[in-house]
Parts: C-alpha cells; sequence; structure tokens
C-alpha cells in the first residue's frame, strides 16, 4: 500500500505520517515514510521547483515507494505533491495507492509559519529574501479531486488525524 499526503507546506503531513508510522510499528506492520523534503536535501538535490522538478520529485518518491509496496511495506509519502496530474499518475501507476489531502488554511499555515517560508512568500516583489514559487500562496496548488480520505488538521487533533489514517491504512474506514 502506497499513502499519499498531499498538502501545503506546514499542514501536518509528515507529523502525520510519523504519527501512524508509531501506531502501526506496534501493530507489527513494516512501514516506511518517504519524506520529500529529506529526499530533496539528500537524494535528489539537483531538483529545484519548478513545475518540472516538482513531478519529477514525486515520480521519484513514487517509484521507491513502488518498490517498497511491492515488497509488503506500508509506504507512505509525505510530499506537498501539488499537482493532480501527478497524484493521478502514481495512482495509475501502483497498486493500492491511496490518497490523503492534508488539509489546512492558509491563515493557519500562516500563522504557524514552521519554516518561515510563509512570511518570506508574503514579502514585497522586490525584496531580496522574497520567496516567489511557495505553493498555496505563488505557486499552484491543484484541488485534491476525489481523495481517499480528506484530513482538516486545522481543526482535528493529531490524535484525531491519526486514527483517521489509521483506519484507512487497515481497512476500517471505506475510501470516498
Amino acid at each position: 500500500m502506497i499513502i499519499l499526503l498531499c498538502g501545503l507546506s506546514g499542514a501536518g503531513k509528515t507529523t502525520l505520517a510519523y504519527s501512524v508510522k508509531h501506531k502501526l510499528d506496534e501493530l507489527g506492520k513494516h512501514t516506511e515514510i518517504l519524506d520529500g523534503d529529506e529526499y530533496r536535501k539528500t537524494l535528489f538535490k539537483e531538483l529545484g521547483y519548478s513545475q518540472h522538478d516538482r513531478m519529477e520529485n514525486i515520480r521519484r518518491l513514487g517509484f521507491i515507494a513502488g518498490k517498497l509496496s511491492k515488497h509488503g511495506i506500508i509506504t507512505i509519502i509525505s510530499a506537498i505533491n501539488p499537482y493532480q496530474e501527478m497524484r493521478d499518475e502514481l495512482a495509475n501507476t501502483y497498486p493500492d495507492v491511496r490518497t490523503v489531502f492534508v488539509d489546512c488554511p492558509l491563515d493557519i499555515l500562516t500563522w504557524r509559519d514552521t519554516k518561515g517560508l510563509y512570511a518570506r512568500a508574503l514579502l514585497p516583489d522586490k525584496h531580496p529574501d522574497k520567496l516567489h514559487n511557495l505553493t498555496g500562496v505563488n505557486d499552484r496548488f491543484d484541488a485534491v479531486i476525489k481523495p481517499d480520505l480528506h484530513i482538516l488538521t486545522g481543526t482535528q487533533t493529531l490524535d484525531e488525524s491519526t486514527e483517521l489514517l489509521l483506519n484507512l491504512i487497515t481497512g476500517q474506514l471505506i475510501p470516498v
């Protein structure tokens, strides 16, 4: 099984992934997390943030996830994954892919701003520290069409979100 956690920066994808992995470990389920930020810093250093590079990043994560999943490892991809066409491509390429939209309103993300990205994206255009390609602010994030699960991290607690995702993975929740 491959779980695609997609959503804006700071929405809680990685936090949720590790919380669910901990629960799955307790259940004796082999689980691996492929964190988009981590892989960009280590294996995919040459990739930037153009649409082509963002798609290539997801394609590579999907390939690794496919290999792991083939061996019975539940693989959670934690990445912004902004393009519906890439989500569809992964779902059509690999068996048992579930898309989970980790959704949080922009005002809450701006308030949290765990990495300082939103503050930089909202700087005046000519400011030298301006971030010009933050997904959801000044770069595209496609609406997630018919996710298997929609988690609202602006209102749901980590425990509630973890339980919802755990139920999806273990088959206790019927996908919509």
